[in-house]
């Protein structure tokens, strides 16, 4: 059946909790996407690109957009194959992450646990190469299916043909509107091991030690609770609070920089990486110029997680773009920093 497209109400699908209106039609069949690229290439759609959603997490959306959205809700998780070494499970785009990371534990495919509570879709999740608790989505991504909308053809990415980096990806760079990701394949090893490198599961109770401080290694079920707990204090829930999560990147920035900020700012929160250069905590820097539970109209950064920025109910997508400079601005000014952010804008 052909996609339609239709006016219809985005309040409830971004995190923001932004009032928008857009043209909009909902995927939940693959087999409607062969149409949809011969109207996209016939010139019988409008030539601005299509906008791609899925969970509205990640996202800044104006209150009457020009661009149509298409609405992933392509649904399904299989166990695709199996080998002595892995699982390789594969979702559909359209599957909430969380939900999806919570399934292969139930049946035994570990290796995603630290990933979990992230909000938004599978489908999304390479799109931002999400990242948690010293984990990075590419190093459990087997291959992407997408559609390739202007070439009109369906394509599967190996890992390393995705371009992946800190918080990016060849889907987030080659283009608006060309990349339509379909399925996502995982390599979930048997080899499994526990993740505790990142401090705030090294310092959980129960957790912290490689025997799991009980003469077990802790199970990757004990490690998702975990990580759901730390991130349930740490953070706001979208549901009762409009929020983005992380707002900007972490900077990453040269060893020479980094030495003069730790000589002028002793705690400065920084990690060393691997290709030489320093890579600092966003919210540290966003908290020392002053923003940590500051408002600015009807938007501010969160009271527990300066790297939130929050909506306090009625604000517009101008107030949130407005606070965003704002504390770019105050953060270049004391420590020389720039700060990427992280939500892509839909305008």
């Amino acid at each position: 059946m052909p996609l339609v497209f239709s006016d219809q109400d985005l309040q409830t699908h971004n995190t923001l909790g932004l009032p928008a209106r857009a043209a909009v039609a909902t995927l939940d069949d693959e087999s409607a996407i062969p149409d949809l690229c011969e109207a996209l290439s016939s010139g019988r759609e409008t030539d601005e690109p299509l906008f791609v959603l899925g969970g509205g997490s990640n996202l800044v959306v104006a209150a009457r957009p020009r661009r149509r959205v298409l609405r992933v809700a392509l649904r399904g998780i299989r166990l695709w194959r199996e080998t002595t070494a892995h699982w390789f499970v594969e979702a559909a785009a359209g599957e909430p992450w969380h939900g999806f990371v919570d399934h292969c534990l139930s049946q035994g495919w570990p290796g995603l646990e630290n990933l979990a509570l992230i909000p938004g879709t599978v489908g999304a999740a390479p799109v931002q190469n999400i990242g948690a608790y010293g984990l990075e989505l590419d190093q459990r991504l087997h291959s992407v299916v997408a559609w390739d909308l202007r070439a009109g053809r369906e394509r599967e990415l190996r890992a390393d043909e995705c371009g992946f980096a800190y918080r990016d990806s060849l889907f987030k760079r080659d283009g608006a509107g060309r990349w339509l990701i379909v399925r996502v394949r995982f390599a979930l090893p048997k080899a499994w091991a526990p993740r505790l490198d990142y401090p705030d599961l090294r310092d959980y109770p129960g957790l912290g030690s490689p025997t799991g401080g009980a003469g077990e290694i802790p199970s990757p079920r004990s490690i998702f609770n975990a990580v759901c707990d730390i991130r349930r204090r740490k953070l706001p829930d979208p549901a009762v609070q409009g929020n983005a999560g992380s707002f900007f990147k972490n900077p990453v920035i040269d060893a020479g920089q980094a030495d003069r900020l730790r000589h002028r700012y002793p705690d400065l929160k920084a990690y060393p990486q691997a290709d030489g250069r320093v890579k600092l905590a966003a919210g540290w820097l966003i908290e020392q110029a002053g923003w940590k539970g500051r408002r600015l109209g009807p938007v501010g950064m969160h009271e527990r997680q300066a790297l939130v920025l929050v909506n306090h109910g009625g604000a517009q997508s101008a107030d949130v773009l407005a606070l965003a400079r704002a504390v770019r601005a105050d953060v270049q000014a004391r420590f020389g920093v720039d700060l990427e952010q992280e939500p892509v804008v839909l305008d």
